[in-house]
C-alpha cells in the first residue's frame, strides 16, 4: 500500500464511525471520512464474531489485498474503515473484492 497509512489510533476509528459516510454489504461495512491530507488512511476491524484468530487474520489479509489492488483508483484524502461481518469469514476472495468495489462506488470514492 504505497499511498495509504494504517489507522491505529482509537479516536480516528471513532471519528470515522461517528461522522463518516457509511455503506454496507452482507460481508463488509465501509466508513469514509475526509481527513484533510493528501493520502488515505485505512483501518480494518475484524471482530471475534468472524471467527478464531487464524480466520480473522486470513480475512484481514484478504481485505488488505483487495484494497491494495484498487488503491490507485481510490480518491486521496480519506479515512477509510472497513468492518468485516461474520459472513466475510466464509466468503471467497472474489466476493470480498466485489463487495469492496461496490462500497467504494456507492460512497463515490473512485476516481
Amino acid at each position: 500500500m504505497q499511498h495509504t497509512v494504517a489507522i491505529k489510533a482509537p479516536h480516528l476509528f471513532r471519528r470515522a464511525y461517528g461522522k463518516g459516510k457509511s455503506a454496507a454489504t452482507p460481508t463488509l461495512v465501509l466508513y469514509a471520512r475526509k481527513n484533510g491530507q493528501s493520502f488515505n488512511r485505512l483501518g480494518l476491524t475484524v471482530g471475534t464474531k468472524v471467527g478464531k484468530a487464524h480466520v480473522r487474520n486470513r480475512t484481514r489479509r484478504r481485505i488488505k489485498e483487495s484494497y491494495r489492488l484498487r488503491e490507485a483508483t481510490i480518491a486521496p484524502g480519506y479515512d477509510l474503515v472497513v468492518v468485516a461481518r461474520a459472513a466475510a469469514a466464509d466468503a471467497r476472495f472474489a466476493l470480498l473484492d466485489r463487495h469492496l468495489a461496490s462500497l467504494l462506488k456507492r460512497l463515490e470514492l473512485l476516481v
